[in-house]
């Protein structure tokens, strides 16, 4: 049972034709570099736990929010996520030409305040998991194990796509040499613009 729903879990994250939650990951990770992976893997996580709690709900039927409601919710947290990234790209400055605390302290700055939107924004994607959680866990008595190996299989998925946007982010900022601002700029806009379309 425990591989099965793990699974789940991982093939569902990483499903083509769910898009929005990894271009919600991409969006969190899109102002870090690959220096930062183990900050990233703790926001990702603190998302992982949001979206936990909303499935625990769902699943004991204490949630219920409309799914017409959670489509539109999740494209504008993606929006927001996209804007307060390109906000904070705004004081992004090149390592040569700052002091290296300052530069310290935007990046804890960035950290804490993207652990908020994670947990929080977590909460709302968990209802988009939830209609499919429920339709799997099926007359199961407890929803413990299943509900911990479905998010351990998310929790995998996401690390991949973690794993790609900081690779890709190397390839930009360190390999090719984009700044690191307009890198942040660039793939924030991309992601809000296809946000938005998911909206229509």
């Amino acid at each position: 049972m425990i591989g099965a729903y793990t699974e789940l879990g991982f093939d569902h994250i990483l499903d083509p034709k769910g898009y929005d939650h990894i271009l919600f990951v991409v969006a969190l990770c899109a102002i870090y570099l690959i220096k930062d992976w183990k900050k990233v893997l703790i926001l990702v996580t603190a998302f992982t736990i949001g979206h936990s709690l909303t499935l625990a709900l769902s699943a004991l039927k204490i949630v219920n929010i409309s799914a017409s409601l959670v489509e539109t919710l999740i494209p504008i947290t993606i929006i927001l996520t996209c804007i307060y990234n390109i906000w904070k790209a705004q004081i992004f400055v090149d390592e040569g030409q700052s002091n290296l605390n300052d530069q310290d302290d935007i990046r804890k700055e960035n950290v804490m305040a993207n652990y908020g939107l994670a947990l929080g924004f977590g909460f709302i994607h968990g209802l988009g998991f939830s209609n499919f959680f429920k339709a799997i866990l099926g007359r199961d008595e407890s929803i413990i194990m299943p509900l911990l190996s479905f998010n351990i299989g998310v929790e995998l998925g996401q690390i991949i796509i973690v794993l790609g946007t900081l690779l890709i982010s190397y390839l930009l900022v360190n390999i090719l040499h984009i700044k690191r601002k307009y890198y942040s700029i660039g793939i924030s806009i991309i992601i809000a613009v296809w946000a938005s379309y998911l909206m229509i």
